[in-house]
């Protein structure tokens, strides 16, 4: 019997509701505008017409990124997933049943249990997962199945800040809320580019400057980033020094009497040993500024800010987590905040900065492979019980299983045989990822649930299962200050699409497990979930000295029981609350805003515990053959891998390709052009060969000597060679199990080209035409970035050996030229194909060395692209790219109203020489804020060049 469709969880349809944005930590609330329309056959329809800021939402009264903005512009059901499909024996995937499917997976997992054992089989999960989803995933998985092999891509940014709260703290507990960042005298960002990956919160932070000129901001990077564009004092360290940065912090404090002794006696333990570890270094000022590679004056006044000041939040992020010592780093941040009793109090404490929406929802279920549900560890006293007591749960395993990186290779060396992947593109997203691919594809049964078709973990599944989106899932997440919200399922998922939930209830009833698998919905599971929060054992358990256990006294700060108590009704109209919960006197829920105001910890004895922390160097090493350090991250408008954000044409725009950002210098010894193209080669760990990224050159004097950025966005559905993980090694944190993804060793060289083009292709041309993408990287295969657009895909493609142009159009492109031009001296070709006087292709190819300063008018093709008709004068101006007499905007800088970084440099010479006139001639910066920092740089600029003129004419 096919298995039925679960139905909508929202009963009524409303012209507008409010949810949650599915990108970021920050978890900002999202404003919904709706309308039904009825479709053929009387059907009723739901689509979302607008999308704004929730004005009553704590973490962004209203305001809103980019990329929450452009949502509605990502919901095509264009390149979903929309069916099921099983690999058949010629390695092709079939559509098949939902039924077919799931019979299938429950009956591999049963056989490879009794086989192997349970421990033969793992999940790895997602931070885009919603909590009720991931609970369910714990729990069919450790509970059921009996592996403790199920992690989580949240494992690659914040699982080493985990770790260090459980060291201090005694439990994974962000003590801090947004509005501390508005309370503090001090707020230092360290590893934290908080303008591109957080941007609402770097809004707030800003206002909070404005609203209060005595609150100072510190950025710690090694990267001048546009975080820096409100900062009082900038520290541009090496790479991995951040340990000796805070240790060295730490024995300041001491020396000149600005710890807090009543504090450190009354409520913490360690501070000596901690203190005697950060001296065994040389701490005096000039040895510290020599190893940290900053000027040992700024160093002083960092210091110095820090140590006088109690109201300090210092907000960390992937900067300090991803290494190989993460853990310790945060560690190190959090003796400083203890030392001086910074902690508890309105606007002061550590503040860990999460990078997905739900990465804290996942470690509240147990979605880490060291974890049990409800906040527990394998090793808190009585957890493993308590567990399993409230879920019947009979194969519980006695200990954690593998994190991410070590459950790859597990799966490398096939001792694993089966492998659930859920809403993430692990093909992509870890380190060593030829590695990775290795794995995936042999591996017995690889399971992908997934919304779109075009994520490269797809190439290696054996079963796929689509599955439902944003605005189609229904359930809560928790965002980076322990914050509840509610994500609304508003629309229909299209075809045969499932929730995440409803996957893997199905599974676990089809292997026997009916009753513990039987909900009515995600309120079902929440409520379960909440319930398990303040669970306590029936009775205490015996052990053979007939002592009773501590099982019934689980010490525990994560704490949502009330919400236990919510009907459906309530559930659905639940507004965001931080835990832990508890109900007031009038019994209303009360949510916390702010941990250990009491000074009183989730350690046994109620003590925070200050941790000796030994700095450590990146173990990815520089060599002759790789001296330049690899740092990887988030860029403005990208998430991911792109599935989603791709689909917004104006996401693409502000960094179009795949970059490598390195300082003047490093480019002028390696004969690098601003805006040619780079390879980036990594060395393995017996110097040979890892990993090739080729990209654009960005040439930037805000990246320090030796060093170079590249993004971690790009996949092998948008670009030739442009996966980051490619090039870093596998090496983790020893405690947490995060990848050192900032400190990889590579060189960099020109990429030899001996042509250029760009290439636009209409979507009928592209229509059915999976060939076409191979035939495009087929041209040479030496690059090519593939850029959505809103009427068009464009094209970037570089190549030795200069194809047949015509013929390859017409061939390829099944229409021939209707405009040629070629010109012999230069090498350069312009062409464009029409379809019943509608253009549908367009090609500019340009030589090898040409610079790429004068682009096409990509919008202005667009919109040729998108005419049935286009007039005489623009048929004419085709063959330039641009509408005769229209000037060049140049690259995208303001992504919501698409305006150009040479159009603002034309309106600043003009006179606009503020944001202000700026945002008031062209609107740019007056909507999400998001370019705000690179307009304000781009007008510093501008006047900089206005004084250097005028003392050369001087």
């Amino acid at each position: 019997m096919q298995a039925s469709k679960p139905q909508s969880t929202s009963e009524s349809s409303p012209c507008s509701a409010s949810t949650t944005c599915p990108y970021c930590g920050v978890g900002c609330g999202v404003s919904l505008e709706l309308e039904t329309r009825a479709q053929e056959g009387g059907e009723l329809k739901r689509r979302i017409t607008a999308v704004s800021g929730d004005n009553d939402h704590p973490a962004n009264y209203g305001r809103l990124c980019v990329k929450g903005s452009a949502l509605a512009e990502t919901l095509s059901s264009s390149g979903r997933l929309t069916q099921p499909q099983i690999r058949d024996a010629a390695g092709v995937l079939r559509e098949v049943s939902w039924d077919t499917a799931l019979e299938l997976i429950a009956a591999r997992f049963g056989e490879l249990r009794s086989t192997h054992g349970g421990d033969s089989i793992a999940a790895y999960l997602s931070g885009q997962l919603l909590t009720e989803d991931y609970y369910l995933a714990n729990k069919l998985f450790k509970g059921f199945i009996g592996t403790p092999h199920l992690d989580t891509n949240s494992r690659l940014c914040m699982a080493s800040a985990v770790v260090a709260h459980k060291r201090a703290f005694g439990a994974d507990a962000v003590p801090c809320s947004y509005e501390d960042l508005e309370r503090a005298e001090l707020v230092v960002l360290v590893g934290s580019n908080l303008a591109w990956n957080h941007p609402v919160l770097f809004q707030r932070l800003k206002q909070a400057r404005i609203d209060n000129p005595l609150l100072r901001i510190v950025v710690i990077d090694p990267r001048l980033t546009d975080s820096c564009e409100i900062a009082d004092l900038y520290l541009g360290i090496r790479p991995g020094s951040d340990a000796r940065l805070f240790n060295g912090l730490l024995a300041y404090m001491a020396e000149r009497g600005r710890t807090d002794r009543l504090y450190l006696e009354a409520h913490t333990q360690g501070f000596d040993a901690a203190l005697k570890q950060a001296k065994r270094d040389d701490c005096s000022l000039s040895a510290i500024a020599r190893d940290c590679d900053i000027d040992v004056e700024r160093l002083e006044t960092f210091y110095y800010w820090f140590a006088t000041q109690l109201h300090v939040v210092t907000l960390f992020s992937q900067g300090v987590n991803q290494s190989t010592s993460g853990t310790d780093k945060g560690n190190a941040i959090i003796n400083c905040h203890l030392a001086g009793g910074k902690i508890g109090l309105p606007g002061a404490g550590p503040f860990s900065i999460t990078g997905q929406p739900n990465a804290m929802g996942g470690r509240e279920v147990g979605g880490l492979a060291n974890q049990l549900a409800a906040h527990m560890d394998y090793d808190t006293p009585g957890a493993r019980a308590l567990v399993s007591e409230f879920w019947k749960a009979p194969n519980l395993p006695e200990g954690p299983g593998h994190k991410a990186v070590e459950l790859f290779a597990a799966l490398g060396r096939g001792e694993i045989k089966a492998l659930w992947i859920m809403a993430t593109n692990p093909a992509v997203s870890l380190p060593d990822s030829a590695r990775v691919r290795a794995a995936l594809a042999a591996c017995p049964l690889v399971i992908v649930s997934e919304c779109m078709a075009d994520s490269d973990t797809l190439a290696y599944a054996d079963v796929v299962l689509p599955t439902s989106s944003w605005s189609e899932k229904d359930g809560t997440v928790t965002n980076s200050e322990r914050c509840i919200s509610r994500q609304r399922g508003l629309l229909t998922p299209p075809g045969e699409a499932r929730h995440d939930w409803w996957q893997l209830a199905e599974v676990g009833k089809r292997m026997g497990y009916q009753e513990a698998f039987d909900y009515s919905g995600p309120h079902a599971i929440f409520r379960e979930h909440a319930r398990l929060s303040g669970f306590r054992n029936s009775a205490p358990r015996l052990k053979a000295s007939r002592k009773p256990t501590a099982t019934s006294s689980v010490k525990r700060l994560f704490n949502i029981a009330p919400l236990a108590e919510l009907d459906r009704a309530g559930y659905d109209a639940l507004k965001p609350i931080q835990w832990p919960v508890r109900r007031g006197e009038k019994g209303e829920l009360i949510g916390t805003p702010r941990l250990f105001e009491d000074a009183t910890f989730n350690t046994p004895n109620g003590r925070a515990r200050l941790v000796p922390v030994v700095p450590q160097l990146p173990q990815q090493a520089l060599s002759d053959a790789a001296p330049l350090r690899l740092n990887t991250g988030r860029i403005r408008d990208q998430w991911h891998t792109m599935t989603r954000t791709a689909r917004s044409a104006r996401l693409m725009n502000h960094r179009a390709e795949p970059f490598v950002e390195l300082h003047p210098q490093d480019a002028a010894a390696r004969d690098l052009q601003d805006g040619g193209l780079a390879q980036l080669k990594g060395r393995d760990e017996q110097g040979g060969l890892r990993g090739d990224y080729r990209a654009r050159i960005r040439i930037s004097s805000g990246q320090r000597r030796g060093e170079v950025f590249i993004p971690m966005h790009w996949s092998d559905h948008f670009a030739s060679h442009a996966r980051a993980g490619a090039l870093l090694a596998g090496l983790v944190d020893p405690f947490s199990g995060q990848p050192e993804s900032k400190h990889g060793a590579v060189e960099v060289a020109p990429l030899p080209c001996e042509w250029q083009a760009t290439l636009l292709i209409a979507p009928s041309i592209l229509a059915g035409r999976e060939d076409l993408a191979d035939a495009v990287a087929q041209l040479d295969g030496r690059y090519w970035a593939r850029i959505p657009q809103s009427a068009l895909v464009r094209y970037q493609l570089a190549g030795q050996g200069q194809p047949d142009w015509q013929h390859w159009c017409e061939s390829h492109l099944g229409v021939p030229a209707g405009l040629w031009a070629q010109d012999a001296a230069q090498g350069g070709i312009s062409a464009a194909g029409f379809r019943n006087g509608r253009l549908v292709w367009w090609l500019k190819v340009m030589p090898g060395d040409a610079h790429l300063d004068r682009q096409p008018n990509i919008a202005w093709l667009g919109e040729c692209f998108a005419s049935e008709q286009l007039t005489a004068h623009e048929r004419r101006s085709l063959l330039a790219g641009r509408l005769s007499g229209q000037a060049d905007v140049g690259a995208t800088v303001c992504a919501c109203h698409q305006v150009g970084e040479l159009t603002i440099r034309q309106a600043i010479q003009s006179g606009d020489g503020s944001v202000e006139a700026l945002g008031a001639r062209l609107a740019c910066g007056t909507r999400c804020g998001s370019c705000l920092p690179e307009l304000k740089r781009l007008v510093e600029e501008e006047r900089s060049d206005e004084r250097t003129d005028s003392l050369e004419m001087a």
